[in-house]
């Protein structure tokens, strides 16, 4: 019966501790929720600008052309102010100058430049004086040549008192002295004759064709004022000649 009764016992115990121990076991935690991954950084902007050209002359003009990526707002400095992402603007420099564009967006900003050159012009071409009335007629006035002996007027002659006959009319103001000069051989009276001739028949010609008497005086200097001094037929042919003098 004590045995009974000690079984008994026994079993009610271990029920206790069973009871007991199911109680006392916690359940098991719940784990956190996995955190959202974050959202990505904003991107850099980039932008280029370049020039049509960039050396040019004062008020020349030159086109701007730009592009940008992930910017939202754009300025281009000095002058053109707020542009879009992309675009084309003209520019016309007095002086040399650097164009920057800033490009600006949620990552950030970024720039680029180009530089512009405005040379200054080149000088004025100088311009060359008038020719005097003196340097004209050296140009443009011919003597008259002559034969041995002889006050015809030769055929070359003729030409070249038809160009003078010509600045004469050209230049009414002109006037001029005609000048007879011969060669070394023959007396110096015999020359000085010979020469009054020459310069005689060349103011005839020009007065038949057609410029006024008084506009031209005459003068014989023989053979006393020589242009070359050599013994030769050469150079006598360039002493035979009616010679023009600007009349003072």
């Amino acid at each position: 019966m004590r045995i009974r009764t000690y079984g008994k016992a026994a079993i009610l115990a271990l029920f206790a501790i069973t009871i007991v121990s199911i109680g006392c076991k916690h359940p098991a935690p719940t784990p956190p929720p996995t955190p959202a991954a974050p959202p990505p950084a904003p991107v850099q902007p980039t932008v280029t600008l370049q020039a049509s050209a960039t050396m040019v002359q004062p008020g020349q003009q030159v086109t701007l052309t730009w592009s940008s990526t992930n910017a939202t707002n754009l300025t281009i400095a000095p002058d053109v102010g707020t542009v879009a992402p992309q675009g084309t603007t003209t520019v016309s420099p007095q002086n040399s100058v650097t164009y920057t564009i800033t490009a600006t967006g949620p990552g950030g900003s970024a720039d680029a430049s180009v530089r512009i050159t405005v040379s200054a012009p080149p000088p004025p071409a100088p311009v060359a004086p008038a020719p005097t009335i003196e340097e004209l007629f050296n140009k443009e006035v011919q003597d008259a040549y002559f034969d041995l002996d002889k006050a015809d007027i030769r055929d070359d002659a003729r030409q070249a008192l038809t160009a003078t006959a010509q600045f004469l009319r050209d230049h009414p103001e002109v006037k001029v002295v005609i000048e007879g000069h011969c060669d070394e051989r023959g007396s110096t009276e015999y020359n000085l004759v010979l020469g009054d001739r020459r310069a005689a028949a060349v103011k005839q010609f020009l007065v038949s064709a057609g410029i006024s008497a008084d506009r031209m005086s005459t003068v014989s200097y023989g053979k006393e004022k020589p242009f070359c001094t050599e013994h030769d037929e050469t150079c006598w042919q360039q002493n035979r000649r009616g010679h023009f003098v600007l009349a003072k």
